[in-house]
């Protein structure tokens, strides 16, 4: 397995690398960053992690959960993006489903893959990396981008597999794909070292790298503190949908904001390891699936993993065929 190979063959160096699974967690219209408050949000996400994920979340958040989706069972934290549906040539939509990455342990229940990353991925650095802090949050990306922002940590992989990551393309792709779609979302890792949180939840961080899983350049005097690089991986199994792609070869697939195109592809991250676990991973010499165990991260089982949920605070149909997207009733025709 070469993604065995890989974490033993870098084991020796200085600082931690984190992969993991996290199971989901809720499907709902909820968002506590954009929407705070607001039941329903206006389009349907997927969320992992910590219980506590609500409408309203402010403080430190692994106070208030009391089990997790992830892996590692110190992480209370909560990652989430929009989830893609099938538009059928008669209008009506179905969600597609979620599957797990094949790097993952067997079994595990839909979710996203979650990198904690330090300089790139297939090496550690050296740097100093600073973990973030309670009541931290922050997104990227945007439903009202409608062109290429240049941002080349939001992207989409045609799946010839599971394990097929690249081409990275910026939008949907042209074709239907053999093992489903991945969709790609980087954060920033340069902080300001002041702020939590920003009005737009993303001025606090800056970013500086050119393309995913590649060395970053400095941080910026405005932005100086490195912390982790925060990526998530989605998988969607599109496959059952591919013979009923559109006779003219048009795009079927669209996020849940109403997106047929993929310009605002984006998501969302609230911070909530207990203690100080996350800077004790970064602080050590573990990688990816080596960090369990207590070496140095507590983990847990898949079957505990599955049975953390959260109760929807949204009574309404998401599946089977709807004649409309959930929270988009008047935009049936895009």
């Amino acid at each position: 397995m070469k993604w065995l190979a890989l974490s033993l063959a870098l084991a020796g160096h200085s600082q931690a690398a984190l992969r993991f699974g996290c199971s989901t967690v809720s499907i709902q219209r909820l968002d506590p960053l954009v929407e705070p408050g607001k039941i329903p949000s206006s389009h349907v996400h997927q969320i992992v992690g910590g219980n506590s994920f609500n409408a309203t979340m402010e403080g430190d958040r692994s106070e208030h959960a009391t089990c997790t989706t992830c892996t590692f069972s110190e992480n209370f934290s909560n990652y989430w993006t929009a989830v893609m549906f099938f538009k059928h040539s008669n209008g009506s939509y179905k969600r597609v489903p979620l599957m797990q990455n094949t790097a993952l342990p067997n079994g595990i229940n839909g979710g996203m893959t979650i990198y904690y990353t330090q300089q790139d991925f297939f090496s550690n650095g050296n740097q100093k990396i600073t973990a973030f802090k309670p009541g931290f949050r922050m997104t990227v990306g945007s439903p009202t981008n409608t062109g290429d922002q240049g941002n080349p940590g939001l992207r989409f992989v045609c799946l010839q597999n599971k394990g097929t990551r690249f081409p990275e393309l910026p939008t949907f792709p042209s074709q239907p794909c053999p093992g489903g779609i991945m969709t790609v979302h980087h954060f920033p890792a340069c902080w300001d070292g002041k702020n939590l949180d920003s009005p737009d939840h993303q001025s606090h961080m800056y970013n500086t790298v050119r393309e995913a899983f590649t060395p970053a350049g400095a941080c910026p005097a405005s932005h100086p503190v490195r912390m982790p690089q925060l990526a998530f991986e989605t998988l969607w199994d599109t496959t059952q949908f591919n013979s009923m792609w559109p006779a003219d070869g048009s795009n079927p697939f669209v996020l849940s904001y109403g997106d047929g195109v993929g310009y605002g592809t984006h998501a969302d991250y609230v911070f909530g390891w207990k203690g100080d676990a996350l800077q004790r991973a970064m602080d050590s010499n573990c990688m990816f699936n080596a960090c369990e165990n207590g070496n140095p991260l507590q983990s847990q089982s898949v079957q505990q993993m599955n049975a953390c949920t959260v109760k929807s605070q949204v009574t309404e149909e998401l599946d089977g065929w709807l004649d409309h997207l959930p929270g988009q009733e008047n935009m049936g025709n895009m």
